[in-house]
Formats: structure tokens, sequence, C-alpha cells
């Protein structure tokens, strides 16, 4: 039974990439014109070549599983999800292309893109027509929120996230210093320009404030920077409790590395974006280092989820955002199965608009990295998993929040 299952599958995934096109950016498959009968066609757009392709490719192939495995158990009410994949190469340019290009195809929703950039030029397309949209990953404010500095000025009530925001994450972390450490001094390193780190920052500044940690140094590096001696060695001196590191696990590996070398023996903080960093600084240095992810490895929550990766992909889930894309590519795929009930149109405007109220109505839905529901601003409201550096791996050790 299970070979044929694996059989099926394989199939289906196999059906679907020759329905993509090629899975290029310029892919698409059809006839032009709104998505009818027998399928529900959406688009899947994701940087699943150039830099930070890693992130993209376990975005599709997250989503891919989970609407792979709809699919082959029937779809919804008896309908196919015809999915049509773009490669955007990590460029704003590149999605809308992709988006406008789909638009052609007849979609009725899309899930993309990845990095945040793309996914807020994505995102103000989508706005303007009405088009449901979901990223697994675009973690800034600005993807939901016109403007995060003018709260007047509203929401694109049409997109949504299942992963955290930035300044959520930076006051998660503040938090768990002061819940769980004990701390009442910080040390901050962050990476100046870039919108991820500054965000994480920022909330992380806020919260400090808030729950009496001082903040004793914070120092800022550029991106491409490789050496972190000075900041590290200012850090050093100013003896924090923990020092927080917003910013991704290649960089931060090596900081943690110069740091240690320095002398700092605070404990070291992350956000998602340490995920992985076991691989990039040596297992003494990294000793209690913990950071929070939307995504709690070896669970029973997502053991079956693991199991069904390795065995569609031949390899480990190799981050949190393949199974933040199984989450993303289900609540669409729930939204859109809240449509179909209505009876209505599949690319109609009813339809989308059906699609989008249901997603910001949901309340108490389970994924395999929390249970959903929806804020004021269309973000997930969900517990954090925290992980923590132990004897090299990377081990989860909590569900934690703080509201």
């Amino acid at each position: 039974m299970k070979k044929f299952l694996a059989m099926l599958l394989a199939a289906v995934m196999v059906l679907s990439l020759v329905a993509c096109g090629g899975n290029d950016n310029a892919g698409n498959t059809g006839d032009s014109g709104d998505a009818s009968g027998d399928t529900i066609k959406i688009a899947l757009i994701a940087n699943t070549t150039g830099d930070n392709a890693e992130y993209g490719i376990s975005v599709r192939n997250g989503a891919m599983l989970y609407i792979d495995q709809l699919n082959a158990n029937g779809g919804i009410n008896g309908k196919q999800i015809q999915v049509l994949e773009y490669d955007d190469k990590g460029d704003g340019v590149e999605a809308v292309n992709a988006f406008n290009l789909a638009m052609e195809q007849g979609i009725t929703a899309v899930i993309g893109s990845v990095l945040t950039g793309p996914t807020i030029t994505l995102a103000d397309a989508t706005y303007e027509v009405n088009m449901p949209q979901i990223s697994a990953s675009a973690t800034a404010q600005g993807v939901t929120q016109i403007d995060p500095d003018d709260e007047s000025a509203g929401i694109r009530t049409n997109v949504f996230r299942s992963c955290f925001i930035d300044p959520f994450q930076g006051q998660t972390m503040a938090h768990y210093a002061a819940d769980k450490l004990g701390a009442t001094t910080a040390a901050i390193l962050y990476e100046s320009g870039s919108d991820y780190s500054e965000g994480c920052m920022n909330g992380f500044v806020e919260a400090c404030e808030e729950l009496g940690i001082e903040v004793v140094a914070t120092e800022a590096f550029a991106t491409g920077d490789k050496d972190f001696n000075a900041q590290m060695t200012k850090i050093a001196a100013a003896n924090p409790d923990v020092v927080y590191m917003p910013f991704y696990y290649t960089e931060a590996g090596l900081a943690i590395t110069q740091g240690r070398q320095a002398g700092l023996t605070a404990t070291i903080l992350g956000s998602d974006g340490f995920g992985s960093i076991k691989d990039y600084a040596s297992a003494e240095d990294l000793e209690g280092t913990i950071y929070g992810s939307g995504y709690a490895p070896g669970t029973e929550s997502v053991a079956q989820f693991e199991a069904d990766y390795q065995e569609a992909y031949g390899e480990a889930v190799p981050n949190m955002f393949a199974p933040l894309a199984y989450d993303a590519a289900m609540l669409m795929c729930e939204a859109l199965k809240a449509a179909e009930e209505q009876g209505l149109a599949a690319g109609s405007d009813e339809y989308k608009q059906a699609v989008i109220d249901a997603i910001a109505s949901m309340s108490g839905v389970e994924g395999i990295t929390g249970t959903y529901a929806f804020d004021e601003y269309n973000n997930p409201e969900k517990s954090v998993a925290m992980i923590q550096l132990q004897g090299g791996e990377e081990v989860f050790t909590e569900f934690y929040s703080f509201n």
C-alpha cells in the first residue's frame, strides 16, 4: 500500500510539473480565460533560482506537497487544483510579470512570493485587483500594511501570511529573555538597511523598554560584511546577559564565532533567520544559543509531514519555510473550498472575495506549524517554537507565547 501511494503521489507531481510548462518563470498552461470546469487555477510564485534560492525551493516544495496530496485525495469537491508555477528569481519586477502572465490564464489565487521585497511588490499588484494572496515567508509589516508608519493608510485586505512578522519576533525574544532567562541587560547586533533585521530589532527594543531590560550596546554591520570583530569586541566589553542578533545564519555564525573569541559569554538570541545555524559555527560556540522559529522539528505535529517530505523529495525537511508553505497552501485551499461551497464561479470577483473573507475569518484552524487565526493586519496569531542549540544540534524546547 505504501509503495502504491508513493507511486500515486509521484505521478500526480509529474502531471503537475507537465501542467505548469516546465516550472520556468514564463510557465503557464491550458487555455486562457477564467478557471472553470474540473480545475481551480492558482499561481505559485517563488525564487527557485538565483540568490537565496534555497528558500524559494523549500517554499515551492512545501506548497506543492500539500496540493499534490489534496489532488490525490480528490481535490476540492472533485475539482483539481491546477498550479501555474513561476520563478521570480528574487526580483519584484519578475514577480509582477509572473502574476500578469498568471492573470491571463485565469487564476483565482496566488501563493507567494518568498523574499520580502518581491512579495511587497507583488502585493501592490494583487491588491489592485483584489486577488487572494498568501506568503509563507515574507515577514515585513509592509507586506500586509500599506504604510507601517501610518496606520490610517490601512492594509492590503487581500494579502495574508503563514509566518510571523518581524516586530513580533523581536518582541517575543525580549519577553523570553526576561521571562525564561531572567535577563536585565541586552546588547544588539543587526544588519543596517535590512527590513527584516531592523524590523526585528525595533520590536526587541520596544519590548525591552516595556520590560525594564537595559540595552547596553547596539552595533550594526552592512550587508555583505564578514568581519564583526570590532562590533563583537564592544559588545563583549559591555558584558550583557543576552545578545540579540536578528539576521541570517551565515553572518550570525561568523559573528558568534568572533564574539566568543573576543570573550563574549552572554546567551545568544536569534529569530527565524537562525534556522540551520548549527552548520555555520562550532558546537561549543553555539551551545545555549536560542532562537524563535515557526517550526518545531521532530515533534508529533510535524512527524507525518516530515515523513511525506522525505518520501516526495528524497531529503529531510531543510528549514522552516517548507512547513510554513505547506500551511500556506492548506489555508488557501481551505478558503477555496469555502468559496466552492457557495457555488461561485472560480475566477470571478465574487469568488475571490469569498476566498479573502474565508481566510480573514479563520479561527482555530490546525496547521502543522500551529493553530491559526488572523489579527486585524492579516497576520497569524500562534505560538513561537523555541529552538536551542544543544551539543551542536538545533533542539525544540517549547512553544512560547507572551500574549
